[in-house]
Order: structure tokens, then C-alpha cells, then sequence
């Protein structure tokens, strides 16, 4: 079976990025050092993102279980999440890189709600000088996602059929359309309540390893397979031997 062509990439990349903690516990080194690496990681996937020329970049940053942890996690990872913003948002202004978040930010503090959103704004590009959407899923729940759509419609007393383009224009992620590819760090085979609408037919790649070791070469292995890929979308007549 043929693969498609090497030099296709993928429009949206949408990344789990998961194993920060076990990176850490297998170096003997504190959780906070795993975090902070993958914030290390992070920013790198960006650079590489923008010198791929990728539209969209989505990362899946803090989940709507993540809530659950210890509050000593759950407060540090609001402290690097701060940080992060206060660190990155003017190389990402520099290399015009578009900022903006999906998920309930509701659950922040009051604080780092309105750090999220001046960064937005701060961040808003031309979309002529746009050289990538930089999404970051905080607070983020697939399941979430799906029923805010559907309390959308009740809202607005929306009574004809409704549509899959129409639902699909109620999610949060409906200025940047659904992922071509999705990859998962981690060691860990499945989505975890990422995008459960919007993977439908995404390429799925789970690479073996974790997070922090995540670079610029392991990216680069993303995207060779994901060339290698045949997108059918369920049509057989697309079928190839």
C-alpha cells in the first residue's frame, strides 16, 4: 500500500503531552524538574511547528481530571503555567505565533484568567503575518467540549437539525478545525478525553517515550510517518495497493 506523498505534512498538529512525572521519577529528580522540562519541550515543539510551516499546533497542557491531583501538583503546575506565559509571550509576539486557549478557564484563579487573556490579546497576529496558531488546551475535557456545545444550543433555541458543520461551529476549537495528526508521549494508547469529536479521523502516532525527551528529531519521526499514512476518511475508492 502506497503511503502519501513525503512532502505532505499535516495543516494541525495536536500533541498529549504526557510523562513529565516519570521522566523525572527515572532520573531520581524531583517532579518539579520533569515539569519544567516539558515546559523546555513545549516551547521547542513551537519553534519546530513554525519552521515546518505547520497552520495550527494544539497542545493538550492541563485536563479537566487533572483537577483531581494534589493541590501541591495542581498549584504547582499554576505556577509554571504563569511563568510560562510571562517568559513566552514575547517570543511568540517576535516569531508571530498566535496564542489561545480552549477549556473551562472558568476553574482558574481570577489572577490567571486575566493573564490568559491579555496574552491573547497581546499575541493576536494579522492573519496575512500569522505564522502559527499556537493552541493550548487548559482545563480541557473532550466530553466538555460536547456538552458546552450542546448547552449552546439550548441557549440559543436552536429547533432545526442540526448538522455536523453546524455542531462542529459550536466547539471550542472551531477557528482551527480538526487535527490531521495527534500525537501522544507517554507510552500510554489512548486520547485520554482529548478532542473526542475532533480525532474522528485524525492520524493517530504514540511514540515510546515520554515527554521531556520529546525533540526537535522526534517530531521530525511524527511527521515522516504521518507521510507515510493513506487518508481514506471511510471512502474505498480511495483504496490503493
Amino acid at each position: 500500500m502506497e503511503g502519501n506523498h513525503p512532502e505532505i505534512m499535516p495543516k494541525h498538529v495536536a500533541i498529549i503531552m504526557d510523562g513529565n512525572n516519570r521522566w523525572a521519577k527515572e532520573k531520581d529528580l524531583p517532579g518539579v524538574s520533569g515539569h519544567k522540562k516539558g515546559v523546555e519541550r513545549a516551547r521547542g515543539a513551537v519553534e519546530f511547528a513554525v519552521k515546518k510551516e505547520l497552520s495550527v499546533l494544539t497542545l493538550f497542557a492541563f485536563s479537566s481530571e487533572n483537577w483531581g491531583r494534589s493541590s501541591d501538583e495542581v498549584n504547582l503546575l499554576m505556577k509554571l503555567l504563569h511563568t510560562a506565559l510571562e517568559e513566552e509571550v514575547p517570543n511568540l509576539i517576535k516569531n508571530s505565533v498566535q496564542l489561545s486557549f480552549i477549556g473551562d478557564l472558568s476553574q482558574f484563579e481570577e489572577e490567571l484568567i486575566t493573564q490568559m487573556k491579555n496574552s491573547e490579546k497581546l499575541t493576536y497576529c494579522d492573519p496575512s503575518e500569522k505564522k502559527l496558531d499556537l493552541v493550548v488546551a487548559a482545563s480541557y475535557g473532550g466530553r466538555w467540549d460536547i456538552v458546552n456545545a450542546v448547552n449552546k444550543i439550548h441557549e440559543k433555541n436552536l429547533n432545526f437539525p442540526l448538522t455536523e458543520e453546524h455542531f462542529n461551529s459550536l466547539l471550542s476549537t472551531a477557528p482551527f478545525g480538526d487535527p490531521d495528526l495527534c500525537i501522544r508521549t507517554g507510552n500510554e494508547l489512548r486520547v485520554s478525553n482529548f478532542l473526542l469529536w475532533q480525532l474522528a479521523y485524525s492520524e493517530l502516532y504514540f511514540p515510546d517515550i515520554l515527554w521531556p525527551d520529546f525533540d526537535d528529531n522526534q517530531f521530525e519521526l511524527a511527521l515522516s510517518e504521518y507521510s507515510k499514512r493513506v487518508r481514506r476518511f471511510g471512502d474505498k475508492s480511495n483504496f490503493q495497493i
